[in-house]
């Protein structure tokens, strides 16, 4: 664990909407966005509940089987969701606007992790809108491959008086899609089951007895945008992820979280149909020397009159 006197806490703001985000270099994970009248919209860290509020999965999405996975047949030790959130990032650049982390290969990564690597993470307010453009850079003389994956939580419900099951998602477009179910004893995706369905509809109303699975996973969904809404105020968030092919939603069971997280993935925790090669893993990055790609996301702020 690396000393907190380390660690930064970087704050940016929208100096016309008045929007500001903090984000802590470890991880370069986002802590706070409030809107101007200083409502937070990001889960407060818990130790007894989540530690954590919005962490950077890279490069692994979830877990792999037994903690273990091979690289071009080599057997490594793999934490869940990468070794990310106990890293600290530099700051390569800020303005009163935005801030750019970056973290690169080490001896630390490269105990779980063979390839060189180019991680950054860029955040920006604008238009009381948080800009997120996550980008992964190959300086190594051979193909990487990768999972990656974007996991915030949002307070929820986000008022006194209110309760988690008043409020719904609704995504961008009609979908009919099932969930892919996670199986606890097994620590795995049952890629030949299904889970939670939605049948031609843009709405999912919450429970707390949805997540008794773990994370509600949906491998295979049109959408690339999905709110999280009270459903009479209309308030709550919008997250738009064009950079992501699949999305998930979780809340640990059992302990009446007030969070829910939206986390757009390119990757999962390991499936049934997969082996332990990471570069079979479904929708696997890779990228040839000299690449990049980027992975958008952003988040809107909905105070009800949207």
């Amino acid at each position: 664990m690396l000393r907190r006197e380390m660690i930064m806490i970087l704050t940016i703001q929208d100096k016309d909407t008045k929007t500001a985000a903090k984000i802590d270099s470890l991880g370069a994970q986002l802590i706070s966005l409030k809107d101007a009248a200083g409502k937070e919209y990001i889960w407060q860290r818990d130790p007894d509940i989540w530690s954590r509020c919005s962490p950077l999965l890279f490069p692994a999405v979830g877990n792999c089987r037994n903690d273990s996975t091979r690289f071009e047949g080599q057997w490594y030790t793999m934490e869940k969701h990468g070794f990310c959130k106990e890293s600290d990032f530099s700051v390569l650049h800020q303005t009163e606007e935005s801030v750019v982390f970056q973290l690169t290969a080490n001896e630390k990564t490269r105990a779980s992790y063979p390839y060189d690597f180019i991680l950054s993470l860029t955040y920006r307010l604008e238009n009381g809108v948080l800009f997120m453009d996550y980008q992964v850079g190959n300086p190594d003389s051979k193909k990487i491959c990768y999972c990656i994956g974007s996991h915030p939580g949002f307070i929820c419900p986000l008022n006194e008086g209110e309760a988690f099951h008043d409020y719904q998602l609704e995504f961008e477009q009609e979908e009919s899609t099932c969930a892919m179910p996670y199986n606890l004893s097994a620590r795995q995706f049952d890629a030949d089951k299904k889970g939670l369905c939605l049948n031609h509809t843009q709405t999912l109303p919450l429970s707390y007895e949805l997540f008794e699975n773990d994370a509600i996973y949906f491998d295979e969904i049109k959408s690339r945008q999905v709110s999280l809404l009270h459903k009479k105020t209309r308030q709550g968030v919008m997250v738009s992820y064009p950079g992501f092919e699949t999305v998930a939603f979780w809340t640990p069971y059992g302990k009446n979280a007030p969070f829910l997280c939206i986390e757009p993935w390119n990757g999962s925790g390991i499936r049934s149909d997969e082996d332990d090669e990471f570069i079979h893993r479904h929708h696997v990055q890779t990228l040839n020397p000299g690449q990049t790609k980027h992975y958008p996301m952003e988040i809107h702020l909905l105070n009800g009159s949207n």
